[in-house]
């Protein structure tokens, strides 16, 4: 029995705290399969065992906390914690702090339920960086609440398949995080392009 088979029996057993606490230490760093709970959760909805507006209500809060909680460490240690991480860990903050920089407020709304691996160092990296709180609560509740409700739609969609693709959840999130990247870096190469044709053309007009 894999993890996200453990956690979804766990689930089926106490519902609602477990829910939230996957939600809760997924989203300040820990690597759990939080996407997997949140279709395991509508799966439960569509069998009647669990309310929507209940598993809304908690899978939000608790998703919200725990990027409270990651925006609030990277504000109150900054980069000297960070300056202690491994190379890999350091590798991926940095390119989590140019996204931030690159990208402002959207780049919380996109790592809540679209890039959300890059979510909690982009929480920290929020923290560190003191973007302002109040913006970050805003663009950070707006995504969480979508992610919540788009995961269980599609657990309630297809509540006899939750056994099955819990092996294939982190494949699911990747192909999106994939598709995303892409997407940005075939806008930038336009964006590179279109910069390599106007220098053309200036140059050729003196």
């Amino acid at each position: 029995m894999n993890l996200g088979e453990q956690l979804l029996s766990l689930l089926a057993s106490y519902g609602l705290p477990i829910l939230a606490a996957v939600l809760f230490t997924g989203c300040v760093g820990v690597p759990l399969p939080s996407a997997l709970i949140l279709i395991a959760a509508g799966s439960f909805i569509a069998g009647g065992q669990m309310s929507i507006t209940t598993v809304l209500i908690v899978g939000s809060t608790a998703a919200i906390a725990g990027d409270l909680t990651g925006y609030a460490m990277g504000r109150w240690a900054g980069h000297a914690v960070m300056r202690r991480m491994t190379p890999k860990l350091r590798e991926q903050m940095d390119r989590a702090e140019r996204w931030v920089r690159r990208w402002g407020a959207w780049s919380i709304f996109l790592t809540r339920w679209l890039i959300t691996p890059l979510g909690p160092a982009v929480n920290l990296i929020s923290g560190a960086s003191e973007v302002p709180w109040l913006q970050f609560v805003v663009w950070d509740v707006f995504g969480e609440i979508l992610w919540v409700a788009l995961y269980v739609s599609i657990g309630r969609a297809i509540e006899a398949e939750v056994q099955t693709i819990s092996s294939v959840a982190y494949d699911i999130v990747w192909v999106l995080v994939c598709l995303a990247i892409a997407g940005l870096l075939a806008w930038r190469l336009v964006i590179i392009r279109r910069r390599a044709v106007w220098d053309t053309i200036v140059l050729d007009a003196d």
